[in-house]
């Protein structure tokens, strides 16, 4: 079950004007469920993207990159869930690319004006006539309003859809950023996550985009991890479609535009954390804070260290204060010179650790207490410097392995 995570309802998510959405039936691993989506831009929209660091990456996410890089505009997405496309060699470039045909044929378009996304079992054939079946369906059914109905079709294991929509003030304009995300395992994004769409009405020049998505992915879906395994087909992409009719964004420095920067930022990070609390068996939500780093790096280092462990993860499943895991991964970190009489750890208001060791007031029952919410910060003191960072990551559960023991039957 989703750790407090809040589903939002289709009249909140607030449509995009230059995009739209259309979802149907393709029956690409399941019958009787929405499974292909088609995302369509009006000309002039700006596209950026970041993608997973995987050597080993879907044909899908190959074939984004060359379509982005050849710097002729995207006028659609296609997404479909239940097969990955991924490890599927020649062949699996050969059904994404014939997949983009069939789309541009159906909108008069290039096919470089196509973006592919697939998400699902990997090493298994794409089922490319059941989607090109499906594209005239999926364009039919179009509408600025789909976007919760596109929340749903992306899910694999996911167990509820992930939404959001915020509206500001820009220049005395309404502007609106609505995204979506989908993901819940193999989570452990080196970029972004499984697969992310934000998309925004504002007018940004197109040569920031690229800068853009990569910031945003920093600020969120570089910040969360579940289980540790970068996926093959990690994708987020950013949209601005210009519509607001803002005085377009050529630098991030005005007041306005740091206020939709800032916009743009919370809805990533609340998609991305959408994603850790949704994690597979996940009944906790965890923020890791490390904070008196020399730098940045560091702290993260130091945090996804803490939120990969095993042993860390499945102390906080079971409420167990065996706290000492956190410090042992603090440890293995691999900042080599760290002095552990410096380290002062903290679970929520509870004062664990100091100077290294166990702090004389704490009372295990105090760490027991925390432990048993459902949620919680972990927090630890380096003592080398200012600088600080956090992730964000979830428990492991019995259910994990449930769920990924019986993923593909």
């Amino acid at each position: 079950m989703a750790v407090h995570l809040t589903v939002a309802r289709p009249e909140d998510l607030h449509p995009i004007a230059g995009l739209q959405i259309g979802v149907t039936e393709a029956g690409v691993r399941k019958a009787h469920r929405k499974d292909l989506t088609v995302i369509t831009l009006d000309e002039g929209a700006a596209v950026g993207a970041v993608f997973t660091q995987n050597r080993f990456c879907a044909a899908p996410v190959q074939l984004c990159k060359q379509h982005l890089a050849s710097g002729q505009g995207i006028r659609a997405l296609v997404i479909n869930t239940g097969v990955a496309n991924a490890g599927t060699g020649q062949e699996g470039l050969n059904h994404a690319f014939a997949v983009c045909s069939a789309l541009a044929h159906e909108l008069g378009v290039k096919p470089q004006h196509i973006l592919p996304f697939s998400t699902g079992v990997i090493m298994e054939p794409l089922p490319v006539q059941r989607i090109v079946d499906g594209l005239p369906k999926a364009l039919a059914a179009r509408s600025q309003a789909n976007w919760s109905l596109a929340s749903q079709a992306i899910m694999t294991t996911d167990t509820l859809p992930k939404a959001i929509s915020r509206q500001c003030q820009l220049d005395g304009r309404t502007v609106t950023v609505t995204g979506m995300s989908k993901g819940a395992g193999m989570i452990r994004p080196n970029m972004a996550t499984m697969l992310g769409f934000l998309a925004t009405d504002a007018a940004i020049d197109p040569a920031l985009m690229n800068a853009l998505a990569h910031e945003l992915a920093e600020a969120s879906f570089n910040r969360i991890s579940i289980d540790g395994d970068t996926s093959t087909n990690d994708s987020f992409v950013v949209i601005a479609t210009g519509k607001a009719a803002n005085p377009t964004v050529t630098d991030w420095l005005s007041p306005s535009a740091s206020k939709l920067k800032q916009e743009l930022i919370n809805v990533a990070r609340w998609l991305a954390q959408a994603i850790v609390r949704d994690g597979e068996g996940a009944t906790k939500f965890i923020t890791v804070k490390v904070e008196g780093g020399r730098d940045a790096a560091e702290c993260r280092q130091v945090a996804y260290s803490i939120a990969h462990s095993p042993l860390v993860k499945t102390a906080f499943f079971a409420s167990d204060p065996n706290l000492g895991r956190i410090l042992a991964a603090v440890g293995y970190a691999g900042v080599t010179d760290l002095d552990q009489g410096l380290i002062e750890l903290f679970l929520d208001d509870v004062h664990v650790a100091t100077h290294g060791g166990r702090h004389p007031d704490y009372r295990e029952e105090d760490g027991q207490r925390v432990m048993k919410q459902d949620e919680i910060t972990v927090r630890v003191w380096l003592g080398r410097g200012q600088a600080h960072d956090q992730v964000w990551t979830c428990d492991l559960s019995h259910d994990y392995v449930t769920i990924n023991a019986d993923y593909r039957s």
